[in-house]
């Protein structure tokens, strides 16, 4: 079987996951040609991620002029598919979600991505994210009759579910793919029992060869760390309060904030401010492997998050034996216990998000340990890459035209 992957961006430094899942359906000896709208230009540290980038079709390569040949084919050929996906393309408009204009481009991109599909014998299209990825996959199935399916992660979908339609992506899709209980709750929700047969829950997954065991969490490690991408929504800043209280209060405390993004800026000058200049360092964008080298330098990961999925880096902390603190958003308390692999509190509250890291640094060190090794044979017993990919492939091969 052949199936195609489209995402609006890969490779990308924070969707490792996508690589790791598209390798691992291939070793279930299904075929992955990739497509992305961009991702071919700027630095990637990862050097996984630069092979995937030579192995990556780019629509928008050649700027959107490139995409009128494609349109006028499709057009001319089949006048009444394109009047279909046109339509599709009114709908979101008429929803409030992008401009006429945009959905109009997104038109476009659908008619190069049909071309190649049929180019290439793809008779399935796999979308990872509802939001535009989505919209160009109805338009390449009334265009061309090749049917899709969703992997949809959240919290993006979830803060205008109507506007984004989701549950006609839904009712369009072959299947949809929910990393969580907790997406898929949200997905019928948005879709309607009538479509809850059709959405299976998949989890991310991590490579158990990839994973290393960076041993104990030494009884002086007083440093916590963070990791995603610097914005409103992860409340970095929130932490920055957070750490300016529990070193008030308890000696010392180091925080490492691994990742980059928008916000970095105003972080900066909330670290400033609270005179946290030597406790606090931002790493920027790094590879897994360094990734792993903070996490195994830490006493435990911490999530301050207002909305989340199912992060993929607290599966990544407890494979390597730290424990979580975490807010309890999304499908966070479907993986972490509170009080069995780290410790869970409410979104927005500094005072509450301080408690938590104090309980973390009063804990005896054995039972952070144990906490730790709890945490590691959970993820390895529900997000193993191979296991999630096996359940993918299924579903692939159940719809196979």
């Amino acid at each position: 079987m052949r199936v195609g992957y489209f995402v609006n961006q890969y490779p990308k430094v924070s969707h490792s996951f996508i690589r790791r899942e598209i390798l691992a359906v291939e070793r279930q000896g299904i075929e992955i040609e990739r497509y992305a709208l961009r991702g071919w230009a700027g630095d990637l540290v990862d050097p996984a991620d630069r092979r995937e980038r030579e192995r990556t079709h780019y629509i928008l390569r050649r700027g959107i002029t490139g995409l009128l040949g494609p349109s006028l084919r499709y057009a001319l050929r089949s006048p009444m598919s394109f009047f279909k996906a046109l339509a599709i393309g009114w709908r979101q408009w008429r929803s409030g979600d992008r401009s006429l204009a945009l959905n109009l481009v997104t038109l476009a991109e659908a008619c190069q991505l049909a071309l190649w599909l049929e180019r290439d014998r793809i008779r399935h299209l796999h979308v990872h994210f509802g939001t535009n990825s989505a919209v160009v996959a109805m338009m390449v199935k009334a265009l061309s009759g090749i049917g899709f399916s969703l992997t949809i992660h959240g919290s993006e979908e979830w803060d205008s579910p109507r506007q984004l339609r989701i549950g006609e992506k839904v009712a369009q899709s072959r299947f949809v793919a929910a990393i969580s209980h907790f997406t898929r709750a949200q997905l019928v929700r948005w879709s309607g029992l009538a479509h809850a047969d059709r959405v299976h829950v998949v989890h991310c997954g991590l490579e158990r060869k990839d994973a290393v065991d960076p041993g104990p969490v030494s009884g002086d490690n007083r440093r916590f760390v963070c990791v995603g991408r610097l914005c409103r929504d992860k409340a970095q800043t929130m932490l920055i309060e957070a750490l300016a209280q529990v070193d008030a209060d308890t000696g010392p405390v180091e925080l490492v904030l691994a990742g980059d993004g928008d916000a970095r800026a105003e972080v900066e000058r909330r670290v400033a401010r609270a005179g946290l200049g030597a406790r606090v360092r931002i790493t920027g964008w790094i590879d897994e492997a360094q990734v792993q080298r903070e996490l195994a330098n830490a006493r435990a990961l911490i999530l301050p998050s207002f909305s989340e999925g199912l992060p993929v880096v607290i599966m990544e902390a407890m494979a390597a034996g730290r424990p979580v603190l975490s807010t309890y958003v999304g499908g966070i308390a479907e993986l972490v216990e509170n009080g069995k692999e780290g410790w869970l509190f409410p979104a927005g509250s500094v005072d509450l998000m301080a408690q938590a890291m104090r309980e973390c640094l009063a804990t005896p060190i054995d039972r952070l340990n144990e906490m730790g090794a709890r945490g590691r044979a959970k993820v390895w017993a529900n997000h193993s890459v191979d296991i999630e990919a096996a359940r993918l492939a299924g579903l692939f091969r159940s719809v196979e035209p």
